[in-house]
């Protein structure tokens, strides 16, 4: 396993920044709060940062709502969702505009940059919920989609006709779900099974070759996301592992 030269590095990430400081010999990790404490609600999930430096979480005081916090640690509601509405993944897209995973409305809700009007992108009664989303760069939406209580799960696309369309059934729990930078590759991983799945993207949207990219020994994945490497969230473990093609897990 080969590690990279020192070097620090500070991330906002929920309500603790976590500063990494990476040597050849081992990763030291300090954890500080970043928020006050108990400003979301026990299911907070999705954070996602705009260009601006904000950083988005859903259920900031009560469910139902999504977060605003600045580079100082303060917070406050930047929208509520409409009735039914509860999110859970939040994404933005290469032109600012937010996307939230409505997890109990079994939508796609998208804000606009630079509004607070909550709109519904897209609606399927038959997913689950859905959990996670991924957007590749030419705006196309993927979507992890867990039934928790089957241990099963599936993934869908949102097309450029704002159609929500079944790619792949009787999967594992899926949950953490991301589109490599280049939009050629979707990397989903199903939680309770401790799989990471690799496929490509064709030109249409679809997958194919799908194969395992990972399998954790224990406990079990949230959410991920891919910039340089692919990053992990193990539950349970409160640990996170980034891993890229040439060297391995850091």
């Amino acid at each position: 396993m080969r590690f990279l030269t020192k070097c620090p590095i500070k991330i906002p990430v929920g309500i603790c920044c976590i500063a990494f400081v990476i040597s050849c010999k081992a990763q030291k990790i300090r954890s500080d709060d970043f928020t006050s404490g108990f400003s979301f609600t026990k299911g907070i999930e999705g954070p996602a940062v705009d260009a601006a430096g904000n950083l988005y979480a859903v259920n900031f005081k009560e469910q139902g709502t999504i977060g605003i916090v600045d580079s100082e640690g303060n917070g406050s509601v930047f929208v509520t969702l409409p009735k039914g509405s509860t999110g859970n993944g939040i994404r933005f897209d290469q032109a600012g505009n937010m996307y939230i995973a409505d997890y109990t409305g079994h939508n796609v809700l998208q804000i606009k940059k630079g509004s607070k009007e909550v709109s519904v992108w897209a609606h399927n009664a038959n997913m689950s919920q859905p959990n996670d989303l991924a957007i590749a760069p030419n705006g196309t939406i993927y979507l992890s989609d867990p039934d928790w209580g089957e241990s099963t799960g599936r993934i869908w696309m949102v097309n450029p006709s704002k159609e929500i369309i079944l790619l792949e059934e009787n999967m594992g729990t899926t949950n953490g779900i991301e589109v490599s930078p280049d939009g050629k590759k979707l990397y989903v991983n199903e939680s309770v099974q401790r799989n990471v799945w690799q496929y490509d993207i064709n030109s249409d949207g679809s997958l194919s070759n799908k194969t395992k990219f990972i399998v954790f020994e224990d406990f079990g994945m949230d959410g991920r996301c891919y910039r340089k490497f692919v990053h992990y969230a193990l539950r349970k473990r409160n640990r996170n592992y980034r891993f890229s093609h040439r060297n391995g897990f850091r």
